[in-house]
């Protein structure tokens, strides 16, 4: 009877895929939110990774591996499709329909807009495959869910704002270059930084900016600087590394000197060696090792017939399994104690040539 109901839902899926890609149909919404049924294993679990798209280098440059080899050293037998939506809606809930009509036995999902995947992660329900949320929380019967606290990401984010603009921080004029609000994480980065900042500074300008862009942060930061003028504006609230590169960008190609403080978050290398120069006051760092290990874990727990385990004692949205981790602020003043002594970058790929002399006076090189 299981058997039958997971071919039935099989072909439901195929149907509804040769549909969307002969006439871009409209998947059914459905509000039911029911923890999936584990599928039974077959010895030889596959596990789709489903990643949003390949602007921002994390995806492509850490979490793919890291998850791929992590779940090769705990299920040698497993084997791992990894797939791109590159920022695309439709193409990702099309690899899902895909997935599932290929019986995968576990999903790790990181939506590109969280509501849209909704009727996608149902579909999942349906054919009895769990999906595991992988850093952006997705609509829908989850059946586990790995990241970081995103408000938490904010608030350490809005901290450092105020602390680098010191005294002059009170009723100072800042510009909000907040992320994509269609990503959960968007929402909650955008929350946690004004649980700070409202009634600390006065915010000038604030976006939200449609895909994570950075050249839609340089649209926006240049549109705020014609705006307010270069006098105005004395900190930019950047929800993540990407958009501070834009931000920094409009502000040079406008002449603004000195540069005002700029957030961030990623820790990617170029916001590093932006830092170590003194043109981004910070990022934050979340360690990709411990997220892409635990959603590793689950995600084989789940292919193998098993819950998600000990590791998701925390819980969201009432009582979805959780592994929540703690984000870390990252300054010039931390960087070697950071992504340094994680492994995550040498001093060799931060201290090129071009920014020696900085990594010098940071104390990162004699």
């Amino acid at each position: 009877m299981r058997a039958h109901r997971r071919h039935a839902a099989l072909l439901a899926v195929a149907a509804s895929l040769a549909l969307a890609l002969g006439a871009c149909g409209k998947a059914a919404e459905s509000g039911t939110v029911v923890r999936p049924v584990p599928p039974p294993t077959t010895g030889h679990p596959t596990i789709g990774l489903l990643l949003p798209d390949s602007t921002t280098p994390r995806w492509d440059r850490f979490d793919r591996p890291l998850i791929e080899r992590r779940i090769g050293r705990l299920c040698p037998a497993c084997t791992v499709q990894a797939v791109s939506a590159q920022g695309d809606v439709a193409l990702q809930q099309q690899q899902v329909d895909s997935m599932i009509i290929k019986g995968v036995n576990a999903l790790l999902l990181v939506p590109v807009d969280a509501k849209a995947m909704h009727p996608a992660v149902e579909k999942a329900r349906n054919a009895r495959i769990p999906v595991v949320s992988y850093d952006r929380l997705a609509e829908g019967p989850i059946s586990a869910y790995v990241s970081f606290d995103g408000q938490e990401v904010g608030r350490l984010q809005g901290k450092a704002l105020l602390r680098a603009m010191g005294p002059r921080a009170r009723g100072a004029g800042i510009v909000m270059m907040n992320g994509d609000l269609a990503d959960p994480n968007g929402v909650a980065f955008k929350k946690g930084a004004l649980s700070v900042l409202h009634g600390r500074v006065r915010i000038e300008k604030s976006y939200d900016t449609a895909g994570w862009r950075p050249e839609n942060a340089y649209t926006n930061m240049s549109g705020a600087i014609a705006a307010l003028g270069p006098h105005r504006i004395d900190g930019v609230y950047a929800a993540n590394d990407g958009l501070a590169s834009g931000v920094i960008a409009a502000l040079r190609a406008n002449s603004i000197r000195p540069i005002p403080p700029v957030t961030g978050q990623d820790a990617e290398l170029a916001a590093v060696q932006r830092i170590v120069e003194g043109k981004q006051y910070m990022s934050v760092y979340k360690p990709f090792k411990p997220e892409a290990y635990a959603a590793a874990r689950i995600a084989v727990n789940l292919a193998r017939g098993a819950g998600p385990g000990p590791i998701a004692r925390d819980r969201v949205r009432g009582d979805v399994p959780a592994v929540l981790l703690h984000p870390i602020p990252l300054t010039v003043h931390n960087i070697r104690q950071t992504v340094v002594k994680d492994g995550m970058y040498t001093i060799r790929q931060i201290c090129t040539p071009e920014y020696r002399p900085a990594c010098v006076r940071a104390g990162l090189m004699p």
